[in-house]
């Protein structure tokens, strides 16, 4: 396993706030904004040469990035590494004795498969592993 950061996530209370600062203060271009009701967010993408920032809006109160907010306010929610087999990757994982929070990959809107690793497995920040592709 060779992860590489795949991208930063942060959890945003306003999304069009957000923008005004790493799109039109920083100069990230947006290359996508959509919402993703079956996670309960709405992302916007800024690719930054190797890796991206995402942005993470809440579209309900019952959301994961909801509850984040309301438990720690904005700022880092999690960090995503690409690997090469997720299959591997969560073997791995296991083995070692982390907490995955889904048994099997999930698939993305854009087809990626992923998963997450709890906080407690991972010294306090929550991971997020994607099959690379290409």
């Amino acid at each position: 396993m060779n992860p590489s950061i795949h991208h930063v996530a942060i959890a945003v209370r306003d999304l069009d706030a957000a923008l005004a600062f790493y799109r039109d203060t920083l100069g990230l271009k947006m290359t996508e904004r959509c919402e993703v009701p079956e996670e309960g967010v709405e992302i916007a993408f800024l690719p930054t040469g190797k890796g991206e920032v995402e942005l993470l809006r809440p579209l309900n109160e019952e959301s994961g990035v909801a509850r984040f907010l309301k438990k720690r306010g904005e700022g880092l929610h999690h960090v995503c590494l690409a690997v090469e087999d997720i299959e591997a990757a969560m073997e791995n994982l296991r083995a070692a004795g982390a907490r995955l929070l889904s048994e099997e990959p999930r698939v993305n809107v854009h087809g990626t498969r992923y998963v997450f690793v709890h906080p407690t497995s991972t010294h306090g920040v929550l991971l997020e592993l994607y099959e690379a592709v290409g």
